[in-house]
């Protein structure tokens, strides 16, 4: 299998990475990441305009990418910029109506696309823990409609989305897989409201409450009750990007470590020159190659059957949350003191790569689904 990128997508990879490097510098995106919106709409115009958020939807849908590896690209770059944008709600809720959308839900994709529409997916809820079945938010039938009652946890940038991508349980008890229906809904509805915070990472996140809230037939999203699957795969693109993105992270850690050691000095001479430093250095590199093999595995199993790509997905995510970590410790200690201060990037490097982990399931989460599939299989 051939891993090296393509020409288009080395040179989306080059056209992101100067953007964020020139627009995008660590007091731009702290600045962003801090604000009372949690995101730049005029950085998340540019980005749309250079093709960033196209690369992760196919031709068919508005797109020039959608592979695996051109998500993989996109989040890569995000990573290593720590970028807060709100690219992985529209990366998810806009592959899943892609998949399962009828044509008149199918035209909000280019809004997604451009940039003028933000969209998030609101599935986990109080209580639950990473399960894709775990819903109890309930959707019932109310005329030729539907009203939904319920809440969600930790809604990323729902302050500044369009619309939202609300899981709801329409049949069957809290955590089975059929019953599950998946509603496209817009945040001015009536009923919908949100408590927001700001994340210890960067960007914002939002508790959402449903009370009362009617929709019309047209925001079910594909077959009722089957939402399930549809689910699991739109998630299947999330995991993916978040795997990318912490590969980009790790690459930045290990490089600012690296330029440290060489220029930090003890006894005259740099610190980087001894041996046991080195050997923890060494070690480091060797992990993050085996977490950019697992995201390269990863992005070439999309396509797959399902068992192997949601088992590629789930090693690759454990693999992140294992290794982010790992990277993240390390990194700090071989800085020293300095290495925990605000004024620092590395800090924020390492608290994005301790957050990726809970993102869509953490490495213990990942393990076990990695197990569950192989012996179901």
């Amino acid at each position: 299998m051939n891993f090296v990128h393509t020409e288009d997508r080395r040179m989306l990879a080059d056209t992101l990475d100067r953007f964020i490097a020139q627009q995008y510098g660590f007091e731009t995106r702290d600045r962003i990441a801090c604000s009372s919106k949690g995101v730049s709409p005029e950085i998340w115009r540019q980005l749309a305009e250079i093709g960033a958020i196209g690369a992760l939807f196919t031709e068919e849908d508005g797109g020039f990418g959608g592979a695996g590896f051109d998500i993989a690209v996109v989040f890569e770059s995000l990573g290593r910029g720590l970028v807060v944008e709100p690219f992985l709600g529209s990366l998810v809720v806009g592959r899943a109506i892609a998949h399962a959308g009828t044509s008149a839900q199918k035209e909000a994709l280019s809004a997604l696309i451009d940039g003028s529409t933000i969209a998030a997916l609101a599935h986990d809820e109080p209580g639950s823990h990473y399960e894709l079945a775990r819903v109890g938010t309930r959707a019932e039938k109310h005329g030729a409609g539907w009203l939904l009652q319920g809440a969600k946890a930790v809604v990323h940038q729902a302050e500044q989305a369009g619309l939202l991508l609300v899981s709801a349980r329409t049949a069957g008890a809290v955590g089975d897989e059929q019953g599950i229906s998946l509603f496209v809904v817009p945040t001015d509805v009536k009923g919908l409201s949100m408590r927001g915070y700001g994340r210890i990472d960067g960007g914002r996140a939002a508790e959402v409450t449903l009370h009362d809230v009617q929709l019309g037939a047209d925001a079910l999203l594909g077959v009722q009750g089957q939402g399930y699957a549809v689910l699991e795969r739109a998630v299947g693109y999330g995991v993916l990007a978040l795997c990318a993105e912490a590969v980009g992270a790790m690459d930045v850690a290990r490089k600012h470590t690296l330029e440290y050691l060489q220029t930090r000095k003890q006894f005259g001479v740099p610190i980087g020159s001894f041996q046991a430093l080195q050997h923890r250095m060494a070690d480091l590199l060797l992990e993050i190659e085996q977490a950019r093999s697992a995201v390269i595995n990863a992005a070439a199993a999309l396509d797959a059957d399902r068992i192997s790509r949601e088992r590629a997905l789930s090693a690759a995510k454990y693999s992140i949350g294992r290794i982010g970590a790992l990277v993240g410790e390390e990194a700090i200690q071989l800085h020293g003191g300095i290495g925990m201060t605000w004024e620092l990037p590395l800090s924020h490097y390492a608290k994005r790569l301790v957050m990726i982990d809970h993102q869509l399931g953490d490495e213990d989460h990942h393990l076990q689904r990695f197990m569950a599939l192989g012996a179901s299989h």
